[in-house]
């Protein structure tokens, strides 16, 4: 029907809209492919470049033939156009005798010939073509417009956002601390739009994301321990900067003592680095007047990745965490490519 449609249209107005639509699509799909990567999508965008192509020269031949008009030549390029030459000079011999023989006698009714009607004149190509161009370009800037005018849909979810609008008061030895992350920046580092694929379930969207600027427990307020957590349906990652004293290799020694299982020693970014797995903490609360909620429970295990925060290691680490209700644990790669991501996000301990 589409085909049909555009076939009716007048050759000045429908080359010019062919050619509108293929280079706006063309491009815009070309960018697309260079943007993802996908060689289908680029194939696509070359055919509609090179259609597009393929109607800009049409339009620019029918320009030069309405612009220069020449006469058919033989193969020889001089024989039709001699022969025409003496055949108009002959036709131009047999009018003139005519009219001396018609002057000579003129026959009764005879008077001056009606003069030849008007031609009509032909429609401006191209006032047609920047007309096309002009609706066109119309139609695409209404798509453009249309979708910040028009109410959104608010049945599609989306992504949440780290800022609530509200900047927390960060406490007094976030200033004491050089180059600190907040937990604010770590949330941001963290909830990427391509951490779901990362955590190797593409399909999912974050359900939450928070960051808070905390201090360390048990350190009366003198340790900056900023975190931040991206929850999904099937995973949850916590993200948090420790600022003590306390070297890789000493914390390494730590979790002998500890009930860490599965510690393995490794570098990451050229920093000293440790994986170890614990299991969480999971307690109720129980807002009824029955009571306060039921005891604390051991929760699903979570594995950590623990990178130091400077190259040196000296002093300071921060923790990549991740976990799920089903007890479930991604491989270590994908901690080693969470961290890949944020890590240069965290500025490194300078030395002091």
């Amino acid at each position: 029907m589409l085909g049909f449609l555009l076939r009716l249209l007048p050759f000045w107005v429908r080359e010019p809209l062919l050619i509108a639509v293929g280079s706006v699509l063309g491009v815009r799909i070309m960018y697309l492919a260079v943007r993802d990567h996908d060689r289908v999508a680029a194939g696509l965008g070359v055919v509609f470049l090179v259609f597009t192509a393929i109607r800009v020269y049409a339009v620019v031949r029918a320009l030069r033939a309405r612009r220069n008009p020449s006469p058919t030549t033989s193969a020889d390029g001089t024989a039709i156009d001699a022969a025409a030459q003496a055949q108009g000079q002959a036709q131009a011999q047999a009018q003139g005798q005519g009219q001396a023989q018609a002057q000579a006698h003129p026959q009764p009714g005879s008077g001056p010939r009606p003069r030849p009607g008007i031609p009509e004149k032909e429609p401006n190509a191209w006032g047609q073509a920047v007309a096309a161009v002009a609706v066109v370009g119309a139609l695409a800037a209404a798509l453009w417009v249309a979708p910040r005018v028009l109410p959104s849909d608010e049945s599609t979810p989306q992504p949440p956002s780290c800022s609530d609008g509200e900047h927390e008061e960060l406490p007094k030895v976030y200033k004491q601390t050089p180059q600190p992350v907040t937990g604010e920046e770590l949330c941001k580092a963290l909830n990427r739009s391509d951490l779901a694929t990362l955590l190797g379930t593409p399909g999912e969207t974050a359900t939450t994301a928070s960051g808070t600027s905390n201090t360390a427990p048990l350190t009366d307020g003198k340790v900056a321990q900023p975190e931040a957590e991206v929850a999904f349906d099937t995973y949850t990652v916590n993200v948090s900067a420790t600022y003590n004293e306390l070297s890789t290799h000493q914390y390494v020694n730590l979790m002998k003592f500890g009930d860490e299982k599965n510690v393995k020693t490794l570098t990451v970014l050229g920093r000293p680095a440790v994986f170890s797995s614990d299991h969480t903490m999971k307690f109720e609360i129980d807002l009824g007047s029955g009571g306060s909620g039921g005891p604390v429970e051991e929760g699903p295990l979570a594995r950590t990745l623990s990178v130091a925060l400077d190259r040196k290691d000296r002093g300071g680490y921060c923790e990549i965490t991740v976990w799920s209700t089903s007890g479930a644990l991604p491989d270590d790669s994908v901690l080693l490519d969470i961290a890949d991501k944020v890590l240069p996000r965290i500025p490194e301990r300078p030395v002091r």
